[in-house]
């Protein structure tokens, strides 16, 4: 895993600065980086997947969504923003173990909560049990 760059990380972190605005908007309530924005948001997804059911959904969206999910692990875990061998973005904890935002967004845009894809449990698995290595084998 390699950490980004500057730029890259200013362009993540404007992007999730855009979501917490738009999303306050959009919910007429205060959005932050904590377990019940992050619910908020993933109605949001829920509701937007209707809409672009046949058109699909802008990679934008993902990259906007994804940018404010990183965000959001990152402020409870001290988790930083990387690069692995593949190039796909994740955030990667203290203890190594890292989480891909980005692709947990796709995933639920493609299958919905009723098909078991929800990035507020994605979050709550990265804080309470990834973050900490509780999902490590114990030898």
């Amino acid at each position: 895993m390699t950490p980004l760059d500057n730029e890259r990380l200013e362009k993540i972190r404007a992007n999730a600065a855009f979501a917490i605005e738009e999303f306050r908007e959009a919910a007429e309530k205060q959005i932050g980086y904590d377990a019940d924005s992050v619910a908020w948001v993933e109605g949001f997804v829920e509701r937007a997947r209707e809409r672009y059911a046949e058109s699909g959904v802008p990679s934008g969206l993902v990259s906007v969504i994804g940018s404010y999910l990183g965000e959001a692990i990152i402020a409870e875990t001290g988790g930083q923003w990387t690069q692995d061998d593949e190039g796909r973005l994740a955030i990667q904890f203290p203890n190594q173990d890292a989480v891909y935002p980005f692709a947990k967004v796709e995933k639920q845009f493609d299958q919905g909560v009723a098909g078991g894809e929800s990035i507020l449990s994605f979050y709550t698995v990265s804080l309470s049990y990834i973050a900490i290595g509780a999902l490590r084998e114990t030898t």
